[in-house]
């Protein structure tokens, strides 16, 4: 797989580019919202982010711009999907809206060859494949935040996925220096079904004044060995991701354990979703 479209131009959809460029695949990134303004916005994060490699010694020069040539903003997903190896869509945790994007794709006739997959955090595999007439080639890629950095990638079997199509993109997340897990489609996948409740448990401590956040954190790393702490390990995910996490465990298992905390989704509706807005348990500057 030598070109992939990426549909989704936040954190995680140039972060997703940034890995797949520096590992020599060609890239294009479309924005959710059309046009190439956003695009290109999201093509210039991750120039940042080379740049400040380059400032620290860990990057050169000369490999930032290969990885920068091979990111390509384009104004729609017309604009190159049928010379697309691989689809994935990086857009908000919404089934309806993630079925809208596949719909949309597979009505503009990329290649009978084209892979198409999403990178849902927990949502199912299975429904989201019926929004497409390729069941059989669709599945979930799972990056996880900051793409970059973090070394794991879920790929999540739907129903009707064929294990061909899995093995084959095992071999492509291993070429892009990652290591995959398979997983069968199940609520939450695996990391997040076991993380996110553990966040959630966390803030429920928080909400009922057991400890501080400084303390609920100091105290899982050092006591438990996490290199962060739950509280600050949500603002990095997003806060508005957590919640989604719980609500998809919380409706598809039907389990009271897996009810969202009031302050989680509180702090949500007040836009304090973590390191992205500069506030949620910890504020950053």
């Amino acid at each position: 797989m030598r070109k992939v479209m990426i549909y989704g131009t936040g954190t995680m959809g140039t972060g997703i580019a940034q890995v797949l460029a520096a590992a020599g695949v060609e890239v294009m990134l479309v924005s959710a919202r059309g046009g190439t303004d956003l695009a290109a916005k999201g093509k210039a994060r991750v120039g940042s982010v080379l740049d400040r490699a380059v400032q620290k010694g860990k990057e050169t020069v000369e490999n930032a711009k290969s990885i920068m040539d091979r990111i390509h903003p384009v104004a729609d997903m017309a604009d190159g999907i049928s010379q697309a190896d691989l689809f994935l869509e990086v857009a908000a945790e919404d089934m309806e809206l993630k079925k809208g994007v596949f719909r949309k794709a597979e009505s503009l006739d990329p290649g009978q060859e084209t892979l198409f997959a999403t990178n849902s955090s927990a949502l199912s595999i299975t429904e989201l494949a019926t929004a497409t007439k390729r069941p059989d080639r669709f599945l979930g890629i799972h990056f996880f935040n900051p793409a970059p950095v973090m070394g794991l990638v879920e790929i999540v079997k739907g129903a009707a996925t064929d294990e061909a199509v899995v093995g084959k993109v095992a071999v492509f997340i291993e070429s892009l220096g990652k290591s995959p897990i398979v997983v069968n489609e199940a609520p939450g996948f695996v990391v997040n079904r076991i993380l996110v409740p553990m966040i959630n448990e966390a803030v429920y401590a928080l909400m009922e004044g057991v400890a501080s956040a400084e303390d609920i954190d100091k105290g899982m790393k050092l006591g438990a060995n996490h290199p962060i702490g739950p509280l600050a390990l949500a603002d990095l995910i997003g806060l508005d991701v957590c919640l989604s996490v719980m609500e998809t465990l919380h409706r598809e298992f039907g389990d009271p354990r897996y009810r969202p905390c009031p302050l989680l989704r509180k702090y949500v509706r007040a836009g304090f979703l973590g390191r992205k807005t500069k506030r949620g348990f910890f504020v950053y500057e």
